[in-house]
């Protein structure tokens, strides 16, 4: 069963890929790969100049790690995951073309990093929550999207995020720079096309060099220390505060 829908609406030259996984939307290693995959022939694919992440259910954009499926995961086997989620934000971070997360609903923990890891994110009004809740699951924020939060909103707002662990509802969220705009849900569709058909009317290569500016130092900061910072949360995923934790979080799927 596939994780992920993926429409190509070469009419307004769009990629559209939407999060089909279950009530929840839980990240496994297989939407990893098949979000991945997509991203891979959206970039070569002339006829699509702006690529739109959304659910496909209006609860949940994404409640993070599918900890159903990966706590019960060796070391090795976790690593192997672990490793090709991070690694699938920095394909998604520096992707050349622009990237929109449409958040319909909650966005948690690896839901959160995925919006942030986009260009631009809308949000619907009500009660969505969005926020990175890992530290209160005993591990850290994965490092890629620790390092891509404070070049976004600044290490003061991204202090209180990362190290607190609380949930923001939608105008908080954009009080604190999470997400770009607050929409009323009958609006956010018709602003994301507005916008998706402004940013990919840009010149491509123009676009591309400007972001690249944006993203490149950051990346090549995250490269430098993520084996590392790998091999801690790792360490950390398998202690004994964390095992209570995550199995008390299993109760919430």
């Amino acid at each position: 069963m596939q994780t992920i829908i993926q429409q190509i609406n070469y009419q307004d030259c769009q990629a559209i890929i939407i999060l089909n996984h279950g009530k929840n939307n839980s990240i496994t290693s297989q939407m990893v790969r098949e979000l991945g995959d997509a991203l891979d022939e959206i970039r070569t694919d002339p006829n699509v100049t702006v690529v739109i992440i959304e659910s496909i259910n209006e609860k949940f954009f994404s409640i993070g790690f599918d900890i159903p499926s990966l706590i019960e995961l060796s070391h090795e086997e976790f690593q192997r995951f672990y490793s090709s989620f991070n690694r699938f934000c920095l394909k998604l971070y520096t992707f050349p073309k622009p990237t929109i997360a449409m958040v319909t609903g909650h966005a948690i923990a690896g839901g959160c990093i995925l919006a942030l890891c986009c260009d631009i994110r809308y949000m619907t009004e009500g009660h969505n929550l969005i926020g990175l809740n890992e530290v209160k699951l005993g591990v850290p924020v994965p490092y890629p999207a620790d390092c891509i939060l404070r070049d976004s909103i600044g290490s003061r707002k991204a202090r209180e995020i990362v190290e607190r662990g609380l949930f923001y509802q939608p105008p908080d969220a954009y009080k604190l720079g999470l997400v770009d705009k607050v929409l009323p849900e009958d609006e956010i569709r018709q602003e994301v096309d507005t916008q998706a058909h402004d940013l990919g009317s840009l010149p491509p290569n123009a676009f591309w060099a400007i972001k690249k500016n944006r993203v490149e130092l950051v990346a090549s900061q995250i490269l430098a220390r993520l084996e590392e910072k790998e091999g801690k949360f790792v360490e950390l995923w398998y202690t004994e505060e964390a095992r209570q934790k995550l199995t008390e979080a299993l109760e919430k799927y």
